[in-house]
């Protein structure tokens, strides 16, 4: 099974990019973050037509939106509010597979980004985003077991370590990659003792990016990214993920989105 997370930064604007990336990778189960469509106008027959009858969303008008596309049945879907807003940030879906007794439960998240001052008491917009991944970590901690196989993925908006970012010093005071954002996102990642499955297979100490600025005229270049797009796995997961792909050449596609789609291989 392969599982692919993209903030595609509208779906109905990259949908030929979205069929691109269908025909080169063949993913059996996308998570898409920044949708911006709302329900009704979600291009749900071009989805279908690609190969993805199965199919979870909820979105709003110009932005955020979350979305799940499966090949496979699924067995319940989830839309979950957090932190007082209905948003559409955080759905769940649960896909039964030979591997586990229990039905192998996917999360695609869209983590705010937290506006451009690291001050929640003068920045609403950050408050938000902590507020947010503090509740997530109370949240994961009680509804998940050592034994649940589960997956986190999505745009986290967050670069944890520092060769997640180009520049760890420079970035110190830059939202995404402040030492209170760090903490935040660390303990939910402690919540459930989850594995990072990208840096599974890439050294901490390697650097590694799934984001480049707009801003950026050559994006190669100056190649100033972030790691902000995340894919995490609980224990009875890790040992069938057989390998990961950041498709980083997605950044010069035309009208590209500045995320790029991650993904990795599952063995069940």
């Amino acid at each position: 099974m392969r599982l692919l997370t993209w903030n595609i930064n509208s779906v109905r604007l990259r949908m030929p990019l979205l069929k691109k990336l269908i025909a080169a990778e063949s993913p059996d189960v996308i998570c898409l973050q920044e949708t911006k469509s709302p329900d009704e106008l979600f291009p749900l027959a071009d989805i279908v037509e690609a190969g993805y009858p199965h199919t979870h969303f909820h979105g709003m008008k110009g932005y955020n939106g979350v979305a799940i596309l499966s090949r496979h049945p699924v067995k319940e879907q989830y839309i979950h509010h957090r932190v007082g807003r209905e948003d559409c940030r955080h759905i769940a879906v649960d896909i039964q597979t030979p591997a586990f007794k229990k039905p192998l439960q996917i999360h695609c998240l869209y983590i705010p980004a937290g506006g451009d001052i690291p001050d929640p008491a003068v920045n609403d917009k950050f408050e938000h985003k902590l507020a947010f991944v503090n509740e997530m970590t109370d949240w994961f901690a009680s509804v998940g077991q050592s034994d649940t196989p589960m997956v986190a993925l999505g745009d986290f908006n967050i670069a944890p370590l520092e060769h997640d970012v180009w520049s760890h010093k420079q970035l110190l005071d830059v939202v995404s990659h402040t030492p209170i954002e760090v903490e935040a996102l660390t303990r939910m990642y402690q919540s459930l003792g989850w594995h990072d499955a990208v840096r599974h297979f890439v050294p901490d100490d390697q650097k590694c990016y799934t984001w480049w600025s707009y801003r950026n005229r050559d994006w190669k270049k100056s190649n100033r990214g972030r790691r902000l797009d995340h894919i995490w796995v609980t224990k009875p997961v890790m040992p069938h993920v057989t390998g990961h792909k950041i498709l980083a050449e997605a950044r010069d596609w035309t009208q590209p989105s500045d995320h790029v789609p991650v993904m990795i291989d599952l063995k069940l």
